[in-house]
């Protein structure tokens, strides 16, 4: 990266079944950030949305929506990226671009879903429109469908991976425990997890309704700025790697258990940050489905492929260990409203690396990773964060 980008403010809705309209998340969560960073609407030099909808609310035009949040931001250019589960990261991603372009010092991110006045059924054929629809057979599939084959070319491949993936969701549920703003606030064992029962259906074999991440509605924005915005900022995180890759969508083209997109896209990350996996503090990472955590353990270098689950033996990435992962309860647990998620991994992992992430807080956290993921591993957004002035 050419010159320093800062994330100096947050804000972030609660996760959840919510009465708010579309509207009301975006503001709340922008008037949240800004004056987090203590920067008015006139000084913020654009706006970007981060927004998947696929039909789910009438607000197609949903941009523009979150100058609702100051009079200062009238004016202001608004754009809203979409692409996929990732859209929140496509968001940050094009303000810094315009920071680096020199075309913005400040810059507000919101991201934003409104899911839950959907049925289930309508939900997943929305989202299944962001998978390959060029080939009957895989447009046939849900996302559910999707990462069940997954699962089941791990254990044809490697082994049984659904025990490893029950341990996955009883940790994001425990750490969600410890986060206000998450949906989900009960405990369950793994063995809750691990057994198929009437509250825990197999949803597309062989995942379980527990293998699953949550419908939700939320929002969660950043104020971005540059080295020269930032330099009074009263806390700041800096950007110290960043890699966008984007893979072909056809699964028959392509080894998904490799997750090649995530895999390339997290090691750039951390060769542009000059570190390695040992050097993280912590790391927020998509875990749409339990299988997909897995996954990116391997794509992240904490175990061998095929061997993901020895990150969950030895320890390593509980709350306690040496690279939690997902502290907020991730996707899992804390919720998962498409175009706010990267948002709210960005939010967060900044609240943790200056010291306000409550009882979440990972003590003396300098470097984080956060992964945003769109599709089956297509659209790919590593960061690595910084901490800088707390």
């Amino acid at each position: 990266m050419s010159q320093n980008i800062y994330i100096t403010g947050n804000g972030h809705t609660r996760f959840g079944r919510l009465s708010d309209n579309l509207e009301t998340l975006i503001v709340d969560a922008a008037r949240e950030a800004m004056s987090d960073a203590g920067v008015s609407g006139a000084a913020v030099d654009a706006v970007y949305l981060g927004n998947f909808n696929s039909g789910l609310v009438p607000d197609a035009f949903a941009s523009s929506l979150i100058h609702q949040a100051d009079p200062g931001l009238r004016y202001k250019p608004a754009t809203r990226c979409e692409n996929a589960c990732a859209s929140g990261a496509a968001a940050i991603f094009a303000g810094m671009n315009a920071i680096l372009a020199g075309k913005a010092d400040t810059v507000l991110v919101v991201g934003a879903e409104k899911m839950t006045s959907n049925s289930t059924e309508d939900v997943t054929r929305a989202l299944a429109g962001a998978g390959y629809q060029n080939d009957a057979a895989e447009a046939a599939l849900s996302f559910p469908q999707l990462f069940g084959i997954a699962a089941r070319q791990y254990q044809d491949r490697y082994k049984d991976p659904l025990q490893a993936m029950a341990r996955i969701a009883s940790k994001n549920h425990g750490n969600a425990m410890k986060n206000p703003l998450a949906q989900m606030h009960r405990p369950m064992s793994v063995e809750d997890c691990a057994t198929v029962s009437e509250r825990n259906p197999e949803i597309a074999p062989p995942l379980r309704l527990t293998d699953c991440s949550l419908i939700t509605d939320g929002a969660a924005a950043i104020v971005l700025q540059s080295e020269r915005a930032a330099s009074d900022a009263k806390r700041r995180v800096r950007f110290a790697g960043t890699a966008h890759v984007s893979d072909i969508m056809p699964m028959s083209q392509r080894d998904f258990l490799s997750f090649d997109g995530p895999r390339r896209a997290i090691a750039a990350a951390f060769a542009e940050a000059g570190i390695t996996v040992a050097d993280l503090d912590f790391a927020e990472v998509h875990d749409c489905f339990t299988i997909a955590e897995l996954l990116i353990y391997e794509a992240m270098g904490l175990a061998p492929a095929g061997q993901g689950e020895r990150a969950l033996d030895e320890g390593i990435v509980f709350a306690e260990g040496r690279t939690p992962v997902n502290l907020s309860g991730g996707l899992k647990a804390k919720g998962h409203p498409v175009g706010a998620t990267g948002v709210s991994m960005h939010a967060l992992a900044f609240r943790q690396l200056t010291g306000q992430a409550g009882e979440m807080q990972r003590k003396g956290a300098e470097h984080g990773l956060v992964f945003n993921m769109g599709g089956t591993a297509v659209a790919n957004f590593a960061s690595v964060l910084k901490a800088d002035r707390a």
